[in-house]
């Protein structure tokens, strides 16, 4: 895990000038790579690198990495098959000099081109200077799990890991991207196609390429996932999920310094840690949980406690973040998270990495992913329901329903609307579903001129398939990618998702929704996988808990007061103060209501006041 920038600009022709704004953008990432700074230059062509050392710790792996006399390369991520591909390019006749990925990716580029990319399994944000075509290839991975942010206008070419390298871009415009900051209130996306917080600075969108080539560029789309799904009996299923899972384990374990993981208690974490518990038995792995006690607060370490106890190579570190804590640390955590935070979780999040960092880990595994694409949230359920009486099951759409109530015990009036929110998604399609969600789940509080958001899914799929596409590639995933990234960054500290192997997603996507969501049961395939690996009592858990934190409702009420304060009395920018006066107004008096907004435009306010630091 690394950080990286770089410019293609004719205007600056003075090595002295390119050195100095190119040291000025890896200056404000010096944390994504502490080991190590390389810059390059070359005509037009600046590259810029700080290092995380992982897997090959020597100067031989040091970027910018120049290969074959016309590559260079400034790289994020890793590519956790490099050793595989290494075999087939060496079988055809490539020679390497170091044990790095980094080689593999310029061997694998001179040897494939630019679907060099379809070969790597991994997370990556990369830069590739082709000098004898004169072209700049770059590429992002295909859920988006590195960052990777660009500025374009006549010719000139900025890029960089995070937002704060690009505000020392001479391209950098303080202007507001109005659409996004009401996705971000109404929606709580970070993230949106290639847009950004700021006019003219774009994000390379999850699974694409682009191509800088004679003044012109382009973006395209390499990889995509398909719906289209296949009948298969669940102990084959399980059999081959199983297989692929533990060897995205294996490759995700691969570096040259310890890896940890990060365990909540929840099937995710859970599993991820009791596999490598599994796999390797003799190796000692420390787990990284943060809890909250009190009242009504969650703590999940007696969920933790049966990998713990299944487990004794795994070793755990708790922490309990403090009030004070909360305030001392939040002005850094802000810092680093570039945009402004959706919800609360992020900051706990913050704490398990810095727990983590306390400990002197440089690697942790986290479970991101999988309730996405493993129908994890209860909203998929109405999507499945749905799908049966599309299907034109009726007998099936009751008996989910019953099987849902049953295992959810809630009021009358919640399952009422379980039922309506059902039959809403078998007649409403996902786009209007998410329009309306924008206009009315929150108080719209901007002007009323707003750019609904859209959505792309490719054909075909039953319609839990088309819903859980939207949450993996266009909706929920993103933005806690981005969560992950900043909050590991902050820590130096490289944080893999094993759930995110593209062959384990394509495999559960093409899997019937039966295997995904069944009787109530939500990660059908996953907590049938791993019986025998993860303790029972986790896998037959009822509850979902998720991320747990109490921000919205006592942060802000306490320690983060001062955030509220300082949203009363100012003016954010294309909203309406009354609406706004009026949600805080509510939220005071004790309405958790509109709790999350009131995160958001207390967040949005701070972001705000404070988007010059650097």
């Amino acid at each position: 895990m690394c950080g990286i920038a770089g410019f293609f600009d004719p205007k600056i022709s003075e090595t002295n000038q390119k050195e100095s704004s190119l040291q000025a953008m890896l200056e404000t990432i010096a944390h994504r790579g502490p080991d190590y700074r390389g810059t390059w230059h070359r005509e037009a062509l600046s590259l810029g690198h700080n290092r995380l050392s992982i897997i090959d710790l020597s100067e031989a792996a040091h970027q910018p990495f120049h290969y074959g006399g016309h590559i260079s390369l400034v790289f994020n991520g890793e590519v956790y098959n490099y050793q595989e591909i290494k075999l087939e390019l060496e079988k055809a006749g490539f020679e390497f000099k170091t044990t790095s990925d980094t080689e593999v990716i310029c061997a694998a580029y001179q040897h494939w081109g630019e679907s060099c990319v379809n070969h790597f399994m991994g997370m990556w944000a990369f830069a590739i200077w082709d000098d004898q075509r004169k072209k700049l290839f770059c590429s992002r991975d295909r859920f988006g799990i590195k960052p990777f942010y660009y500025q374009f206008e006549n010719g000139r070419f900025y890029f960089a890991s995070e937002y704060k390298a690009l505000k020392k871009s001479p391209l950098f415009r303080a202007n507001y991207n109005k659409d996004h900051l009401y996705r971000y209130l109404q929606l709580g996306w970070l993230t949106y196609d290639d847009e950004s917080f700021y006019e003219g600075l774009f994000s390379l969108p999850e699974a694409h390429n682009l191509v800088l080539e004679h003044g012109k560029l382009k973006t395209y789309r390499y990889w995509d996932i398909s719906l289209e799904q296949e009948n298969i009996n669940i102990d084959d299923a399980k059999e081959k999920w199983q297989e692929l899972f533990l060897n995205s384990m294996e490759q995700h374990m691969r570096a040259d310094t310890p890896v940890g993981g990060c365990l909540s208690g929840g099937l995710d974490s859970s599993a991820i840690c009791s596999s490598i518990g599994h796999l390797y038995p003799d190796l000692d792995f420390k787990t990284f949980t943060i809890y909250y006690s009190g009242k009504n607060e969650v703590d999940e370490r007696p969920w933790a406690q049966y990998v713990w106890d299944a487990y004794p190579n795994l070793k755990s570190h708790s922490h309990s973040p403090k009030q004070n804590e909360l305030l001392e640390d939040f002005d850094k955590f802000f810092y680093h998270f570039d945009v402004p935070p959706a919800g609360s979780s992020p900051l706990s999040q913050y704490f398990v990495m810095k727990l983590a960092k306390e400990q002197g880990m440089k690697v942790l595994l986290d479970g991101q992913g999988a309730d996405e694409y493993l129908a994890g949230y209860d909203h998929s359920f109405y999507r499945l329901a749905a799908g049966e009486l599309l299907s034109l099951n009726p007998k099936g759409f009751i008996g989910e329903l019953e099987a849902f109530r049953d295992l959810r015990p809630r009021g009358t009036a919640q399952h009422f609307g379980t039922y309506g929110k059902s039959l809403l998604s078998t007649v409403v399609s996902e786009q209007s579903l998410y329009q309306f969600e924008y206009r009315y789940y929150l108080p719209f509080i901007g002007d009323e001129k707003k750019t609904e958001p859209k959505l792309w899914q490719p054909p075909g799929g039953s319609r839990l398939n088309q819903f859980l596409y939207q949450l993996t590639a266009r909706t929920s995933l993103p933005s806690l990618l981005h969560n992950e990234d900043r909050n590991s960054m902050a820590f130096s500290i490289e944080s893999r998702v094993p759930f995110l192997d593209h062959r384990l997603v394509e495999y559960s996507f093409s899997l019937p929704d039966a295997l995904k969501l069944n009787k109530g049961w939500s990660k059908k395939i996953l907590r049938e996988s791993m019986r025998g690996i993860m303790p029972h009592e986790i896998i037959d858990r009822k509850d979902k808990k998720g991320f747990v934190t109490p921000g919205e409702s006592k942060w802000l009420r306490g320690a983060l007061k001062p955030l509220l304060e300082e949203t009363k009395s100012a003016e954010l920018p294309y909203l309406s103060q009354a609406k706004i006066k009026k949600v805080i107004s509510e939220y005071e008096k004790g309405s958790n209501k509109h709790a999350r907004l009131v995160w958001r435009l207390a967040m949005l306010q701070k972001w705000i006041n404070h988007r010059h630091w650097q």
